[in-house]
């Protein structure tokens, strides 16, 4: 068996790793590294000062993937999302796999999932660190949606 690394230090590894993840892009600006203040100011997370232009996402703690399914071709994805993401920007995202994807009805468990909140406020548990701790691999037990066609007649 291969030597690994002591448990006290995988987790911190992986939760100060974590908390450079972006929602949409890279970020801006991320430093690892305590940022000195400037004598009499503060500091500025964007290099242009509170400049909005040079604003190219939003940082998130945490990220993680998730199965869709859809019911009527059985194609299957998976998706990396934020844990702050409602299902709406989940959707948006996921029309570049399916050009009528709102016109589908998203479940979980049988239960119709709230497009205006997270994965989480709609019960899709994030159970990666139980799986880590359990040594399982959780791509075998990522959670899955299942997206139901309701024949709308939209057109792309």
């Amino acid at each position: 068996r291969a030597t690994s690394i002591p448990r006290s230090g995988r987790t911190s590894i992986r939760k100060r790793a974590a908390r450079y993840r972006t929602r949409r892009r890279a970020a801006s600006y991320t430093s690892p590294l305590p940022t000195p203040v400037p004598p009499g100011g503060t500091t500025s997370v964007h290099p242009g000062g509170k400049d909005e232009s040079y604003c190219i996402g939003h940082l998130s703690i945490k990220t993680r993937q998730i199965r869709i399914i859809n019911t009527l071709t059985s194609q299957e994805h998976t998706i990396e999302v934020c844990s702050d993401e409602t299902l709406e920007e989940i959707l948006n995202r996921f029309y570049k796999y399916n050009k009528h994807a709102g016109s589908y009805t998203w479940k979980y468990n049988g239960k119709n999932l709230d497009m205006t909140k997270t994965l989480e406020q709609n019960g899709v548990k994030d159970e990666d660190e139980e799986f880590y701790e359990l040594n399982f691999d959780e791509e075998d037990w990522l959670p899955a949606i299942h997206i139901y066609f309701n024949d709308d007649l939209t057109e792309a």
